[in-house]
């Protein structure tokens, strides 16, 4: 993430500034440079061609340090980038860090960060001004030998007037400073240079729509949703394994397991945030692969526990990514269907609230209620919730359960649940371990068969009744 950011921003912020630098600079020094040498091509011809082909010389000499230059500015922005992470990292778990005293190891690593980019910064710059005397000492060897062989052409050739060599030395002199100027661009374009090199890997970067070679467009999801032989894994680690499943319209499949079963993975598949590695999903009988990401995604709709909101108005977060397509009563209306409504009228500018950065102002039972309510407004017939009660009291459970409740009605869902009590009227429940789906059934099936599910149903509600026990002490816990 800080690489990004460092990117986007410190890295586009040096190319705009050097480059605007460096053209106002280059225009002026390379106008003076041509209308002197058009003076010193009238005064003497061959010792305007020696200067003009001993300066290509200095500038090859250059190119080592130059190149030295731009991987030293390239590196210097991948610290910079590093710097930018963990001081993101601290500010965004600021409260962690609070709560495990650990001001002094974030501080450490932020200096150690700072530290080398700081190292970095004193070595680039010392190279840097290397270029400026290695340029005025080849300059000035250039100056000398033009005064020798001009010397020569007046004493010992007669080819050239004292008169003119006089001339050209005052011209040649005129000309060092744009000269010298125009010499210090190439060292000055090595920041610029190595920034736009960084910048433009994330510009080339192929996006998931350039990638995307699905066409179909689907206008609804009518029939079914059909895991046929999936598998996925990350490089080498195995994932999912073999996943067959059938989710018809209207249907409410749970999904439980251990962590790391692959749960978070199996939904992830369904809107192609990754792509299944063996197997297929089917849509209404077409492979998800053959329909265009936007098409597919508008069918999905999504709720997790941890809820993104942005630094953004309440009526925008609601409507997020799509606020020109809703009126205000379809947003107020989705905002009282997710019991939204009355905490929103209550904030100082209601729905024109800004509501600061990831949502900071609101309780995590309102954060989940706006999130309810931008997934009613959007309507889609495919939904996934992502644990979305779990870290709620219990007065937020019940007017986020309630809301949930509304937003099922007609939706295939999928549910990842920890709590086993939320999935008890499930249409299917999916019991997972280690990728694979090792039962499957309603709750009263898999109760009856005792097996995994059954195992942790009698665990979880066995540690319910203890952790709810008047009686219950830190040891019998």
């Amino acid at each position: 993430m800080g690489q990004i950011i460092s990117r986007v921003i410190s890295d586009t912020a040096q190319v705009k500034n050097v480059i605007t630098t460096l053209v106002t600079q280059s225009f002026q020094s390379a106008a003076l440079v041509l209308a002197y040498v058009a003076v010193l091509l009238s005064t003497s011809l061959p010792l305007t061609l020696m200067a003009l082909v001993v300066a290509p010389l200095v500038i090859g000499a250059l190119q080592p340090l130059l190149k030295r230059l731009r991987r030293g500015y390239r590196r210097l922005g991948d610290d910079y980038g590093e710097m930018t992470s963990v001081l993101q990292e601290a500010v965004s778990g600021v409260r962690l860090v609070k709560a495990f005293r650990a001001e002094p190891y974030e501080e450490g690593r932020f200096l150690d960060a700072s530290g080398r980019y700081s190292e970095g910064l004193m070595r680039i710059t010392r190279v840097a001004f290397l270029s400026q005397p290695i340029t005025e000492f080849l300059g000035t060897l250039v100056a000398v030998a033009i005064l020798w062989i001009g010397a020569r052409m007046v004493l010992v050739g007669g080819t050239l007037q004292p008169s003119q060599l006089i001339a050209f030395l005052v011209i040649v002199m005129r000309l060092l400073q744009p000269m010298k100027q125009l010499s210090q661009i190439p060292t000055t374009a090595q920041q610029a240079l190595a920034a736009s090199d960084r910048l433009f890997e994330v510009l080339d970067s192929p996006t998931e729509l350039m990638l995307d070679r699905g066409t179909k467009t689907v206008s609804g999801f009518y029939d079914a949703l059909v895991f046929d032989g999936v598998s996925f894994a990350y490089e080498t680690e195995p994932v999912l394994a073999d996943i067959d499943l059938t989710a018809r319209k209207g249907e409410v499949v749970a999904l439980v397991g251990p962590s790391g079963a692959g749960k978070s993975t199996l939904v992830d598949i369904i809107p192609r945030f990754y792509e299944p590695t063996a197997g297929r999903i089917l849509v209404d009988g077409i492979d998800t692969r053959e329909i265009a990401l936007p098409s597919l995604r508008s069918l999905t709709g999504i709720v997790s526990q941890d809820t993104v909101l942005f630094n953004d108005t309440v009526r925008n977060n609601i409507a997020y990514g799509a606020a020109e397509r809703f009126t205000d009563e379809q947003i107020v209306a989705a905002a009282r269907a997710a019991n939204a409504h009355g905490f929103i009228s209550e904030l100082p500018h209601g729905y024109e609230t800004i509501l600061g950065e990831r949502g900071t102002r609101l309780s995590g039972g309102q954060r989940q209620r706006i999130a309810i309510a931008r997934a009613l407004l959007i309507d889609p017939p495919i939904l996934i919730l992502d644990d979305a009660t779990s870290a709620l009291d219990t007065e937020s459970e019940r007017l986020v359960q309630e809301a949930i409740d509304r937003l099922l009605a007609g939706r295939t869902v999928f549910v990842i649940a920890h709590r086993l009590s939320t999935v008890i009227h499930a249409d299917q429940i999916l019991v997972l371990d280690r990728g694979r789906i090792v039962e499957r059934g309603t709750h009263h099936d898999l109760i009856a068969k005792r097996g995994a599910y059954f195992r942790l149903h009698s665990l979880q509600f066995r540690d319910e009744r203890i952790s709810s026990s008047p009686r219950a002490t830190p040891a019998e816990v």
